[in-house]
């Protein structure tokens, strides 16, 4: 589908061929460049591989480039290469990289909920949290504080936490002196916000950023 969409449009052959043949993959953060080479070098003739790494400390981002001499082996290794590396096309040079990370960040972390949260809230399983902790210490409760670093952009953080059933709402607030973000998340279950939680404390986002979320208490029997 990306060969064809690439040729319907005209675009000059060399500019195809370097749209075509570069993929974009997740890898552990421990990868070196010659790790990445001997994962890949299966599919195809390889022209060279580069790691993203943060600019002020140079530790991985666990994200990495493979550029290969032909479109169709760049596609063979997209379609057979392990699910775990998450390999795509990457988007041509001239767009900026840290808004292709991002976007990437995003689709894969909503397609990983759409994918594990409703199968799993429809399994009896979900109702004795066994996959999540089976000895939680601390109070539960329908609601949550989010905390990050980075203020908040009131869409954003709903549409991240809409992808678990039962959302209620999300109140975004911002401490001017700061400008670190803070929001107040609630669901329609207790079950729900022990699954948020779960999923997304801990969780970059953006890349980077990590999310601090704790339970809050709700006025509700947290025994219940």
């Amino acid at each position: 589908v990306f060969i064809a969409q690439s040729r319907a449009s005209g675009s000059h052959r060399d500019l195809e061929d370097e749209e075509l043949t570069r993929i974009f993959v997740m890898i552990p953060k421990t990868y070196t460049e010659e790790d990445l080479r001997e994962k890949f070098k299966m599919y195809g003739d390889i022209e060279y591989c580069s790691i993203i790494k943060n600019k002020t400390t140079g530790e991985s981002k666990g994200l990495g480039y493979v550029r290969y001499l032909k479109p169709s082996q760049a596609a063979l290794a997209i379609e057979e290469c392990d699910r775990s590396f998450r390999a795509i096309l990457a988007e041509p040079k001239n767009k900026s990289s840290e808004s292709f990370e991002h976007d990437y960040y995003s689709n894969n972390m909503r397609q990983d909920l759409r994918g594990s949260t409703l199968p799993f809230c429809m399994q009896p399983e979900f109702c004795s949290f066994e996959k999540i902790e089976t000895r939680i210490q601390e109070p539960v409760s329908k609601r949550l504080s989010v905390v990050s670093r980075l203020p908040f952009i009131q869409e954003q953080l709903f549409a991240l936490f809409d992808l678990v059933p039962g959302l209620e709402y999300c109140d975004v607030q911002r401490d001017p002196h700061t400008n670190s973000g803070y929001a107040v998340i609630q669901y329609s279950t207790a079950a729900s916000a022990i699954y948020a939680k779960y999923k997304l404390n801990g969780f970059e986002y953006p890349p980077g950023n990590r999310l601090t979320v704790i339970f809050l208490e709700d006025g509700n029997d947290s025994s219940e």
